[in-house]
């Protein structure tokens, strides 16, 4: 059984920075792609950022040049560093992790950027 733990959010101001960890628990994390998730209220759950196993990322649009994704196998857990936020990024960001027995999730973090 794979447990997801997100920690890290809380409330800056619009241009600030956070750095959001996911630390897992159980089967093989250094061959496990890491997904970082968000849902903003009244829209879609949606796919921020993802690095595989080779450590090779991929962000969506609207974050590129502010978020950076990293994992640290050692420590069994994946990072989201996000700078210059804006109220747009306000929302619950979600760890996931796709495996062979099945999909994973963290309860989720609230991440609130407001001045």
């Amino acid at each position: 059984q794979v447990k997801l733990v997100e920690s890290g959010g809380g409330l800056v101001q619009p241009g600030g920075s956070l750095t959001l960890s996911c630390t897992a628990s159980g089967g093989d994390f250094s061959r496990s792609i890491m997904n970082w998730f968000r849902q903003a209220p009244g829209k879609e759950r949606e796919l921020v950022a993802r690095i595989n196993s080779f450590n090779v990322p991929w962000y969506i649009d609207s974050v590129k040049g502010r978020f950076t994704i990293s994992r640290d196998n050692a420590k069994v857990t994946a990072y989201l560093q996000m700078n210059g936020l804006t109220p747009e990024d306000t929302a619950v960001y979600y760890c996931n992790s796709p495996r062979a027995t099945g999909d994973y999730w963290g309860p989720g973090i609230q991440v609130t950027v407001s001045s």
